[in-house]
């Protein structure tokens, strides 16, 4: 089967179960897109000085009350921490939050695809205007307005065409800093380095929607990290050895657990 098979049907669905709602992953078609971006930089200072303890209680006085990120006003402050929950839940109680906080620091390369991953799971609409990226060939011009006539397409009616567009500058931003994108003036599909960290992280989201063995290698979240299942297959090696995950492949079956990023939770049924 052809790489450019596997990954039309990576990316043919970006539904998610109501069960991982209980994860942190949102279900309901809310965007935080229609006025951010990833908020990347504002995340990684945050995150090399957490509150202690680090609860969400905390973030938000780390960031609303001693203005961490250096935020000129008060609304700003109060924004941005809203912003970021959104986007990233800012709650260890949360796994896809906890998950991200665990592998955030192993490899500053994978920060931003798994910022951008962990915002597709929070951001419904995000999500479902991502296969319309990762379909297209490498090197190929996206516009603006290519992505708000493709957010019409998924939610017909929902956006005035002001909001349409400020979705596809603030989705485009946030491709571009993950490395789906490249370019300023025009920005082209790109290919995003793939990293044993956000390989992990991509699987565990794949497990949280009900996926198991060979079929996490096939989700919407391994193919934003856009490489051949066979290097995916290899990143999960490297993962497995760095003890963040359990990856055991034999022929066609291939069994992946979490160990370590669900200790204490458990995880799902299969």
């Amino acid at each position: 089967m052809s790489w450019g098979i596997l990954k039309s049907m990576m990316t043919s669905d970006s539904r998610v179960p109501r069960s991982a709602a209980a994860f942190g992953l949102r279900i309901d078609p809310t965007g935080t897109h229609l006025s951010s971006t990833l908020k990347l930089e504002e995340l990684r200072a945050l995150l090399a000085r957490p509150p202690a303890p680090a609860t969400e209680d905390n973030y938000k006085v780390a960031i609303v009350d001693q203005n961490l990120l250096g935020k000129p006003t008060a609304s700003a402050r109060r924004i941005t921490f809203e912003r970021l929950r959104e986007l990233y839940a800012l709650d260890p109680d949360l796994l896809v939050f906890r998950a991200l906080d665990d592998l955030w620091d192993a490899d500053v390369n994978a920060q931003p695809m798994i910022s951008l991953l962990c915002s597709t799971a929070r951001d419904p609409i995000l999500r479902a205007i991502t296969p319309f990226v990762l379909r297209l060939p490498t090197g190929t011009p996206v516009r603006t307005h290519e992505l708000a006539e493709e957010a019409e397409h998924q939610f017909p009616g929902k956006f005035v065409a002001s909001s349409r567009e400020r979705l596809g500058r603030n989705v485009s931003s946030s491709w571009e800093k993950a490395g789906l994108l490249s370019g300023r003036r025009t920005r082209r599909r790109a290919k995003p380095q793939a990293c044993a960290t956000s390989l992990a992280y991509a699987l565990l989201l794949g497990d949280l929607c009900g996926k198991r063995g060979q079929a996490l290698f096939m989700t919407l979240w391994t193919a934003m990290l856009d490489a051949p299942i066979h290097e995916l297959k290899e990143l999960a090696i490297v993962a497995s050895r760095q003890g963040w995950i359990e990856y055991r492949a034999s022929g066609d079956v291939v069994e992946v657990s979490f160990r370590h990023l669900m200790r204490d939770q458990g995880e799902p049924a299969s």
